[in-house]
């Protein structure tokens, strides 16, 4: 009975000292977390509809568009998102005409399948893209 009244008050203790000491490791950690972006859809407000199958592969692209560039029109056969660490460029889709600008500091979700182009106007930009796609598949496709 002592012994395992002795234990139960040193696991308790154990626990207590366990807890406190990770939150207050939690309490003095430089580390932080911004959920930049979460979404089923694209800047357009297209819904995803579904994923790919197969293995999958992820590319990271660091992309500089200098100032008064038009990218060509293109599609993407894979859901990817991107990150514009300086400048602004705005998205615009060649069937409907909409647009968005993205600045610094913002995160966009692409088109899917739909004709689209980025260009900037004053300033370059540069931004982080994520593709999440196959081994072999194409990250972009041009169109006329």
């Amino acid at each position: 009975m002592i012994i395992r009244l002795f234990s139960g008050i040193t696991l308790g203790c154990l626990c207590w000292f366990y807890s406190s000491t990770c939150q207050s490791l939690a309490r003095e950690s430089p580390v932080k977390s911004e959920q930049l972006l979460q979404t089923t859809g694209s800047w357009d407000g297209t819904r995803y509809t579904s994923y790919l199958r197969g293995q999958p592969q992820v590319t990271v692209l660091k992309i500089t568009v200098p100032p008064h560039t038009a990218l060509a029109w293109h599609q993407h056969p894979m859901i990817n998102a991107g990150y514009v660490l300086s400048g602004k460029i705005t998205l615009e889709k060649k069937d409907t005409g909409q647009r968005q600008t993205f600045r610094a500091g913002q995160a966009l979700a692409e088109c899917v399948n739909a004709t689209h182009r980025g260009y900037t106007t004053d300033q370059p930009a540069e931004l982080v893209v994520f593709y999440a796609g196959l081994p072999g598949m194409p990250l972009s496709i041009k169109n006329k």
